[in-house]
């Protein structure tokens, strides 16, 4: 026998690791690092730092000695700060500015950093490529190649963790955590704003925006040309654009931008400048050097200056601006610049300096514009430098002119005001509105005005500032017309809404609120915003609204949320407001409550703070807001010059002259007007002659014969080519349309009279209506193919669809011949819209699919507290309840909406009425699929106000794909839907297992679990966090709590998700507008290439920016008289230079919103009408060409003088079944009022036309050929409820308003009104009545109170003139066509009985094929009854039976359905059934008696098979001793699944309180549940410890709450915080504090009275310079002095507001009250409400001081960060060398990796894994050791094994006394066994009886259930000694006698024994660590290993001792000295 025996002898600080060796690739604060760089990359880094521009590499901003560009990576061990502490991972480059210090690094923190690369070229070397569709986890950046971390490790764990290369220029990019289930994410702020903006983090208002993930910004997409996911991500669709790009392809790499390229962009429009600077990442490369020339800088600031001049392209520009602010450029190189020019000795270039300075200042300007809130600080210093530069420059000489001057005096009033502001609280974000300061006595200008209404406009009823438009004479000048339309434009929309909301402020303690009306708004309550969604246009957000008030409102016909209104929502009585309009309106969506709203830019930015839990009123408008707004803005930026024909439009002069491009010689070719197009031999022989006429010569024209004109129109046409402005009236019927026609026929005929040379110029042709514009746009196409181009909405023509720009865009010729820039800008923009957008629909689907049901409580587990979830996963004593609900989902047992008889026993009293509501609602649904489906107002609203051209079919796709997607993560994350077909589907496809685990639930109570959870989900009230804490026992709590509760944790669930996804939405937003941007230039390229262009007036005003661009020279408005004169000078560009209006103005007017606005400001006053009353030159058509004469004698005269007939209207046929083509039924039935939209309808009107229009129907008329018009909308409603559609189909329904311009055979009109006061509203307009009257061809047939009608002039006369022709009368004559002596008299509905089919009464007696006669009455209709059903009774004998058809006659015979009685043979019972069904085919319904196996009787029916699954209960006895209820089938399967015992526990634990646990939870006592008894005890940080029972609070896990004026802390609370580094913004105009924002002030507090007025009126109470306090001592005089410190009533009390809490104080007081030390470290709170004070610059030193004493108690708790870091680096070592781990548990050794690499770590949390690290060894050292045992002992022992690791699995903070103890006995039971089992194997035939009795009895022990008791040790110990005698063999190959005298020999305490790779032992001496390596002498393997380290192949032989780790490790004590661990702690 030999042994090893390896000695090594320890050197000095043998315990710790040895520093010995080089820190590689360290940099340090004002050091070189060593930096592995080739000799070629040295030379290029020379090169490059010699000449910036031109060298190709890109350098990082910094000190020379620290730049380097590698092709190696860099791993940092460490850096040194100031105060000692270890910076971790600060991998790669320092960003230092020029004065060398750098970043100042506070407290001592430790950062954990992302790892990762150096610079663009390194990566594009080294890059790891990115597979598409795979997601790359834990993917680490560059590593050390000694530490060999380069190898990415991925494992499945409830933790992730990607980390990657952040940019190239960002060396300390802050790493990401996966925490839990739901990969909670959270990135370390950075100290660096550079790295920041590279990271693609974005500040606003000073707050950090987190959550950023993965590469950010398209930079370092471009560098890498490679992509990171995390994991999980759905993979990156590549979808071929409309170009064929591919999206996949990677943006361009960086490409350096130098000065000849620069130069280059001087020449160019621009629009491209801007495009191409904002999508450059060489650009941003350039602006983020810290040098650079003069003469390059003085370039980039002129090419700056060109590309903000570009107004088309907004928000390139703030994307431009946005990389200037964030840029070294700015911050260094400018100021650096700036100040050189004092010094500047060359007076030439002296004198350059004023062009450059004012480019700068220009620059500033812009910069503050865009980003007010984020760049005052930015350019505090340029700022501070430029004055003194100046000044300096002009005392040397150098010409400073005045406008400079004034331009920086301007950027510094506004960077004063800006800081005011900011000091106020009011300036938190770059949505802050510019206003430029202005005199008290001079009034606001139009063009600064906002749109949107203000505060003072929503809460005081001032009158607005108006003019009315003048009718009768001109403006004074053109200032003031613009300014008129404005004014009256924005107080048409704006007066409903102001007056609304002021009647409902004063309404809001009515306690009917949601009952009453207003006129002018309509109110939502309970709004929600849910979720954000993606669209086109940009981020739109889907909301919810209480629909129960509004149940009687049917969306398809209602005006309500119509696309494009604008819409206020509020929650705070509109202090603040959120404006938006509907995006989108879906009238299913809108039943449930839904909409889509898209908010503006100033509201997006407010809604970072809404959560999805916040409830808002939101009230609507009906203005078309969209249309309103593109005009205003267009009113706004249009300049006075640049309005076309001022003479006529403002001046009002009549004398017009011809177009500027027609000359006394120009000539026309008139040949394809002609009817008969000449010959070709007519054109080119004599043809050219005679058809090319002087076209200012009316006397050459042809004839209006040869052009097919009647005289009116002729006048027409050459009024429309020889004016420059030209007005066309054109009455129904003659011709307008065809007239315009022909005038565009005529120019684009000789286009090259009027067409520009340079430059392509269209026609521009608009019209009110998408419908109008189709009619046109179609006429044209009859003589134009090609070069047309339909803008804007939703056409319902497929002739003109290949003319959309959609579908123009998609031609490729049309993408590949688009500038570069813009096809470079394209796939940029793009592939950062898609990434945005993947982003953000993966967290809103999340967010979305709360909303659909119940979570399943394992999503919500991060979010209830861990009491609550042990408390909900234990449930209540109840065996069956447990069983069942386990299967399924706890939480909806606790909720009750579970399966067992639980929770189904007070379904029916906590819900009951479910089913009707179901009955109703189904019964609802039948009726409306009934009527017809009336193309109503709103749809034709809804259809016209769309100006986008998405492709509907597309959008609804998408749609459908994303409810999929939705639906799919809901039925993962919802425990139960709401969605009937979705719930149905969930139960039926249960396992039958579970299904018969089940009690029997019927259709009627699923029904009412639906509608309970859906009655619970729409509440708002949620339990509050303390409420919550003081919660034990959830099964203790009512339903109306639990569900209360169950809210908690769902906002708690949807905030977090609101919070990752808020930074999402803003790049896709700012992607979506810039790429809506570049769709315009592509648009512009489009239309600039047109011959004519179309468009709606709304269109042309959205539009107008590319109008301008465009420079049509030629405008013609259709429907001109329809059209508010302000739509109309909004779509003239300063080129245009012919202008045709045509329109008829006795027709339809321009509609305005506030009828105030219209009759006393002429609102409704078109340009058109406006021109013809000042008797500007027009034409009037006057041959009708579509009524018969009897109907155009109601036009004329009464409405037109001279209207007269074209012969074509004598021809026409009269109407069948009538007397008459006209008439008027007159009655006088009253209206009745409508409640919804303020409406009228009158149903004995409704129901006369409805029968009428039936009885036309029966005539054999074509529902094509009739249209019902009327005059309400309300009308409209109660027609459509009287007319199936299976009657009715086909007949059109409209209000006359929506039918101008439309014609039919045959009209039937209501006129609605009939009432005592004999109001008629609008129907006395004439314009009305002249549409109304004058639709109809053939027949015209009106009911109204005629009577009531004759008060009105035009009436009286219209109706005098039928009373002459016998037209009018209280009956309609009807004339049977059969019957043709048959009259029949009808006057009401009723009448129309007497002619039930349309002809008369007489029976038809018409004989059919079946021998029945016809029993209808006379019909005119179907005369050979070809359609005919015959509704007899079927006579036809089906059976032997005799028993006969029960089918109607027409219909099919079938099977004999008669019931009777049979013998069913299977089983001999009597059963009904179908005479024609077999009785071997009936299933009996008799019940089962038949006994089961188990001996219980069968419960299903005779005719069902007998169940295999018993569901009787039974008891049974469980292993452990317990008995417990199942049901009977679960005892079958005892054996394969052995049931889980419920019976309590109720031992007594370590801490003194019982246990709360199960046997099951508890493993029979084995291992026992965390003690559940609440601690109730306060922490440091004022919350209270949400951990149950422990001996020491763990630090708090909440969100942290401290937060300042600039940001708020997103750590944990118990971590410490991150000092605020921003300069402190406690200043007044007495005192300024100079420190930093963390820092003490070094100010005292200012006392002086605050000079300042609250908008009551009244002086402000409060002090200088602080938050002026929210009450007034006058109006809130009681409230303000109510005694409370004692000073608040004297005189000069001041006061002052807790921002925290918004309690209000007399200042002395609180003073001396917060002054007060009284030695306790915590923060002072509120008097009043005890809410810790937090926010307050006043007593900012007082927060400050406790705030500090709170960290260093933090730090305390958290340990040293030192002492951490040691301790991971030995826990890291120690893991490194567990093989035996490694090798046998891999999961929990690479978790294990991953805990000590978090950034958080602490002594606690340290503890906590070397316990793990301890425990996994030894589970990993048994489970290796199982080979020593028999292979049927294995699987024994493995169970055992599993259930400790189970056990150990489990999440906590650190372990409990009792968790150390319970683990420690099991593992020592089991070390046990495992000796015991190991000695047993092969000595079968070795043992005695006696033996064998002791080996009975140790197993009974070992292989118990409960727990390992010291008794029970002894007694093992002892018996083991027996054993080990009996069986000598060690397995060592000695007996166990002789390695005890061996282990006593050397003398070595436990741990210092070892074996090689084949089991030889050896022993190490002294510390027991291997310093060296050897080989053993018996086989060779190597043995020992160095630095302390055990080789791999070796392992620690415990089998000699007894040893459960080596002795060597620190780690060793830890384990049993609990007192040692809990010191530490």
């Amino acid at each position: 026998m030999s042994k090893t025996v390896l000695v090594h002898h320890p050197r000095p600080g043998c315990a710790a690791a040895h520093n010995n060796h080089p820190d590689i690739g360290l940099i340090q604060r004002g050091r070189s690092g060593i930096n592995y760089v080739s000799d070629q990359t040295n030379k290029a880094v020379r090169q490059a730092e010699e000449d910036p521009q031109a060298s190709n590499y890109t350098l990082l901003p910094g000190k020379r000695g620290e730049s380097f560009v590698g092709t190696r990576r860099f791993f940092n061990q460490g850096r040194r700060n100031q105060d000692g502490s270890v910076i971790r991972g600060a991998t790669g480059h320092r960003n230092e500015q020029k004065d060398g210090r750098g970043r100042r690094h506070q407290g001592g923190q430790t950062h954990e950093r992302a790892r990762g690369s150096q610079n663009v070229q390194e990566n594009e070397k080294r890059g790891r490529s990115y597979q598409e569709g795979q997601a790359h986890e834990r993917a680490r950046g560059s590593q050390n190649v000694q530490e060999n971390e380069s190898k990415g490790k991925q494992y499945e764990g409830a933790q992730r963790r990607a980390r990657g290369l952040w940019n190239e220029q960002n060396d300390e990019s802050g790493g990401r955590r996966y925490q839990g289930e739901q990969g909670h994410e959270r990135v370390r702020r950075s100290w660096n704003e550079q790295a920041n903006e590279d990271r693609g983090k974005k500040y606003q208002g000073g707050q950090v925006q987190e959550d950023a993930r993965g590469p950010r910004n398209r930079q370092e997409i471009e560098s890498k040309g490679r992509r990171m996911w995390p994991a999980g991500n759905p993979h990156f669709k590549q979808n071929s654009t409309p170009g064929g790009t591919r999206l996949s392809e990677q943006p361009q790499q960086v490409k350096k931008v130098g000065y000849k390229f620069l130069e280059s962009l001087l020449q160019k429009d621009s629009s491209e400048v801007v495009i191409t600077l904002a999508s450059s990442s060489g650009f941003k490369e350039l602006l983020s050097q810290t040098a650079m020339k003069p003469s390059f800088l003085q370039l980039i600031c002129q090419v700056l200056r060109k590309a903000c001049s570009s107004r088309m392209d907004r928000q390139s520009v703030q994307q431009l601006l946005g990389m200037v602010r964030e840029s070294n450029f700015l911050k260094i190189c400018l100021p650096q610049y700036v100040s050189d020019m004092v010094t500047e000795a060359v007076p030439a270039v002296r004198h350059q300096y004023p062009e450059h300075i004012g480019n700068i200042i220009l620059l500033l300007q812009d910069l503050i514009s865009i980003f007010p809130s984020s760049s005052v600080q930015k350019i505090s210093m340029l700022l501070t430098i430029l004055p003194a530069s100046i000044n300096a420059l002009r005392a040397s000489g150098v010409q400073i002119t005045e406008e400079m001057e004034k331009n920086l005096n301007k950027v510094e009033m506004l960077v004063q005001h800006l800081q005011e502001k900011r000091r106020e609280g009011t300036l938190r974000a770059d949505n802050y509105t510019l206003m430029q300061p202005q005199a008290d006595s001079q009034e606001e200008t139009y063009r600064t005005m906002t749109i949107y209404p203000t505060y003072d406009e929503l809460h005081h009823d001032t009158k607005p500032f108006l003019r009315p438009n003048i009718v009768s004479g001109r403006y004074e000048s053109t200032n003031i017309y613009l300014d008129t339309h404005f004014r009256l434009l924005r107080e048409d929309f704006i007066k409903p809404l102001r007056e609304g909301i002021l009647d409902l402020l004063q309404s809001f303690e009515d306690r009917s609120l949601r009952k009453k009306r207003f006129d002018d708004i309509r109110i939502y309550f309970d709004t929600r915003i849910i979720t954000p969604l993606c669209s086109p246009s940009g981020v739109v957000y889907k909301v919810q609204f209480d629909v129960k008030p509004l149940r009687f409102v049917r969306w398809q016909n209602s005006k309500r949320l119509l696309y494009g209104s604008l819409v206020c929502m509020s929650r705070d009585h509109f202090e603040t407001c959120l404006f938006a309009t509907i995006s989108e309106r879906d009238n299913a969506e809108l039943a449930k409550g839904i909409v889509q709203l898209s908010f503006n830019a100033q509201s997006r930015a407010l809604l970072a703070d809404v959560q999805p839990s916040d409830y808002f009123l939101m009230v609507e408008t009906t203005a078309y807001f969209e249309a309103y707004r593109h005009v205003l803005e267009g009113l706004q930026e249009i300049q006075e010059e640049d309005i076309p024909f001022q003479k006529y439009i403002v001046e009002c002069d009549v004398q017009v002259k011809k177009p500027a491009y027609l000359t006394m010689d120009t000539k026309y070719n008139f040949a394809p007007l002609m009817e008969d197009n000449p010959s070709d031999e007519e054109i080119h022989v004599d043809g050219l002659r005679k058809q090319n006429v002087q076209v200012l010569d009316p006397n050459r024209w042809p004839s209006m014969e040869t052009l097919g004109l009647d005289e009116s129109q002729m006048q027409a046409l050459n009024l429309a080519l020889t004016k420059e402005l030209a007005i066309i009236q054109g009455p129904p019927g003659t011709g307008k349309t065809y007239v315009g026609l022909k005038i565009v026929q005529a120019l684009l005929t000789n286009k090259d009279v009027w067409q520009r040379t340079d430059q392509n110029s269209p026609i521009l042709v608009v019209c009110y209506t998408n419908h109008a514009l189709d009619q046109f746009l179609e006429g044209i196409y009859t003589f134009q193919k090609r070069g047309m181009v339909r803008v804007g909405g939703r056409s319902s023509s497929e002739i003109l669809k290949q003319f959309t720009l959609k579908e123009l865009r998609k031609k490729s010729e049309f993408r590949h011949n688009l500038p570069m820039h813009l096809r470079r800008a394209y796939v940029n923009i793009t592939y950062e819209l898609k990434h945005a957008e993947e982003e953000l629909h993966k967290e809103a689907k999340l967010l979305e699919c709360t909303t659909y049901g119940v979570l399943h409580e394992r999503h919500l587990e991060a979010f209830i507290a861990p009491q609550h979830w042990d408390s909900l996963k234990t449930g209540l004593d109840d065996d069956e309840f447990s069983y069942s609900a386990s299967q399924h989902s706890m939480i909806l047992e606790w909720l009750g909406l579970g399966f067992t008889a639980f929770t189904q026993r007070n379904i029916e009293a906590e819900y009951p009425g479910g089913e009707q509501e179901e009955r109703e609602e189904e019964q609802e649904g039948e009726t409306e699929e009934e009527l017809l489906e009336i193309l109503e107002e709103a749809d034709l609203i809804q259809a016209d106000r769309v100006i986008d051209d998405e492709d509907s079919a597309k959008l609804q796709r998408r749609k459908e794909e994303e409810h999929r997607a939705v639906h799919e993560i809901a039925s993962m994350l919802l425990a139960m839907k709401l969605e009937n077909e979705e719930e149905e589907a969930e139960w039926n496809e249960e396992e039958p297992q579970q299904k018969s685990a089940q009690w029997e639930i019927s259709s009627s109570q699923r029904k009412k679990m639906k509608h309970k959870m859906k009655a619970e989900l729409h509440k708002l009230n949620a339990m509050s966090e303390a409420e919550a804490y003081a919660i034990r026992d959830l099964w203790q709590l009512d339903m109306n709590s639990r569900w209360r509760l169950y809210r908690l944790w769902l906002q708690t669930y949807q905030r977090l998700i609101r919070q990752r996804i808020l930074q999402h939405e803003q790049q896709y937003q700012a992607a979506a507008e810039r790429l809506a941007e570049l769709r315009l230039q592509e648009d512009l390229c489009i239309l600039k290439e047109a011959k004519v262009v179309g468009m709606t007036t709304t269109g042309a005003a959205k539009y107008r920016q590319i109008l301008q661009k465009v420079e049509p020279r030629i405008v013609i408005v259709e429907e001109a008289a329809e059209v508010l004169e302000a739509h109309t000078i909004t779509t003239l560009s300063k080129a245009c230079q012919h202008l045709i209006l045509i329109g008829d103005h006795q027709q339809l007017q321009p509609s305005a919103n506030v009828y105030d606005l219209a009759k006393n400001f002429n609102l409704e006053v078109s340009l058109f009408e406006r021109l013809v009353k000042i008797d500007f030159p027009f034409v009037c058509l006057k041959y009708q060409h579509r009524m018969r004469p009897e109907i155009a004698q109601l036009l004329s005269p009464h409405i037109y003088q001279n209207l007269e007939n074209h012969p074509s209207v004598l021809k026409y046929e009269n109407i069948k079944g009538v007397l008459s083509n006209l008439f008027f039924v007159e009655h006088d039935f009253p209206e009745q009022v409508i409640q919804e939209g303020r409406s009228h309808q009158n149903i004995h009107e409704a129901q006369f036309v409805v029968e009428l229009c039936k009885y036309f129907l029966h005539q054999d008329y074509q529902p094509s050929q009739i249209t019902i018009l009327t005059t309400y909308t309300g009308q409209l409603f109660c027609l459509r409820k009287l007319m199936p559609a299976k009657t009715f189909a086909g007949v059109k329904v409209y209000v006359v308003d929506k039918y101008q311009g439309e014609e039919n055979d045959i009209i039937l009109l209501s006129l609605v009104r009939s009432n005592k006061e004999e109001r008629i509203g609008f129907l006395q307009i004439s314009n009305r009545i002249c549409v109304a009257l004058s639709r109809a061809k053939k027949g015209l047939y009106c009911i109204g109170n005629m009577s009531m009608m004759g008060k009105v002039p035009l009436w009286s006369k219209i109706i005098h003139t039928l009373r002459e022709k016998g037209n009018i009368g209280r009956s309609l004559t009807l004339c049977c066509q059969n019957h043709p002596q048959t009259m029949t008299l009808v006057s009401t509905a009723a009448d129309f009985s007497k002619v039930p089919e349309g002809g008369c009464s007489h029976p038809c007696e018409f004989r059919l094929d079946c021998g029945h006669v016809c029993t209808r009455a006379c019909h005119p209709y179907d005369v050979q009854h070809k359609k005919y059903q015959c509704l007899k009774p079927c006579q036809k004998v089906l059976c032997t039976e005799g028993h006969r058809c029960q089918q109607l006659c027409y219909e099919p015979c079938g099977p004999c359905m008669v019931i009777v009685e049979k013998i069913v043979s299977k089983c001999g019972h009597l059963q009904m059934m179908p005479c024609s069904c077999p009785d071997s085919k009936f299933i009996c319904q008799e019940p089962c008696h038949k006994k089961l196996n188990c001996g219980h009787t069968c419960n299903k029916y005779c005719g069902q098979e007998c169940t295999t699954r018993c569901p009787e209960l039974v008891t049974v006895f469980l292993p452990c001793g317990h008995s417990q209820k199942v049901q009977c089938w679960i005892t079958d399967e005892m054996n394969q699944k052995p049931i889980e015992c419920m019976a309590k526990c109720s031992v007594k634990l370590e801490c003194g309180h019982e246990c709360s646990g199960s046997c099951h939870a508890c493993f029979g006592g084995r291992f026992h549940e965390p003690c559940k008894s609440p601690c109730k005890r306060f922490l440091i940080c004022s919350h209270k410890c949400q951990q149950p029972c422990t001996t020491e609070c763990p630090p708090c896990q909440l969100d942290c709450q401290n937060h300042c004026v600039h940001s708020r802390c997103k750590k944990k609370c118990g971590e410490r915080c991150s000092p605020c580094a921003e300069p402190c913004e406690w200043r007044c105009q007495h005192y300024q504090c100079t420190n930093l924002c963390y820092e003490p002030c070094n100010r005292p507090r200012c006392n002086v009275p605050c000079t300042k007025l609250l908008r009551c009126g009244h002086p402000c109470i409060g002090f200088c310079g602080e938050p002026c306090p929210k009450k007034c001592l006058v109006c809130d005089h009681e409230e303000v002095t109510q005694i409370f410190f004692g000073f608040e009533d004297d005189e000069d009390a001041r006061f002052v507001q807790l921002e925290d809490c918004g309690h209000i104080f007399e200042s002395q007081g609180l003073d001396r009250y917060m002054d007060e030390d009284d030695d306790a470290i915590k923060l002072k709170v509120c008097p009043i409400c005890q809410t810790p004070v937090r926010k307050s610059l006043r007593y900012g030193t007082i927060v400050k001081k406790h705030l500090v004493e709170i960290e260093k108690v933090k730090e305390k708790i958290q340990g040293p960060a030192r002492e951490i870091e040691s301790s991971r680096q030995r826990l890291q070592a120690a893991l490194r060398s567990k093989s035996v781990l490694k090798r046998n548990l891999l999961s929990k050794y690479l978790m294990l990796e991953d805990k000590l690499k978090a950034s958080d770590l602490s002594i606690k949390s340290i503890g906590a894994i070397e316990n793990q690290l301890n425990f996994y060894e030894r589970i990993a050292d048994l489970t290796s050791s199982l080979s020593k045992i028999d292979a049927k002992e294995q699987k024994g022992l493995k169970k055992r094994l599993d259930e400790v690791q189970e056990w150990l699995d489990k999440p906590r903070i650190s372990f409990t006394r009792q968790e150390l103890m319970d683990l420690q006995a099991e593992i020592q039971r089991l070390t046990y066994l495992q000796h015991l089992l190991s000695r047993l194997k092969g000595t079968s035939g070795m043992i005695s009886a006696t033996l064998a009795t002791i080996i009975a009895m140790l197993r009974e022990i070992l292989e118990g259930t409960k727990r390992f008791t010291e008794k029970e040790e002894d007694a093992v110990k002892a018996q083991l000694k027996r054993i080990n005698a009996a069986l000598p063999l060690s397995g060592l190959g000695i007996t166990d006698a002789e390695r005890v005298q061996i282990v006593s020999a050397m003398g070595y305490p436990r741990g210092h024994w070892f074996k090689c790779k084949n089991g030889h032992i050896y022993v190490i001496g002294d510390c027991g660590g291997a310093m060296e390596r050897s080989t053993c002498p018996e086989c060779h393997a190597v043995i020992g290993g160095a630095n302390h380290a055990l080789d791999s192949t070796n392992s620690l032989a415990s089998e000699m001792d007894g040893a459960t780790h080596a002795a060597w490790s620190e780690t060793a004590n830890n384990l049993l000295n609990f007192q040692d661990l809990h010191r530490l702690m």
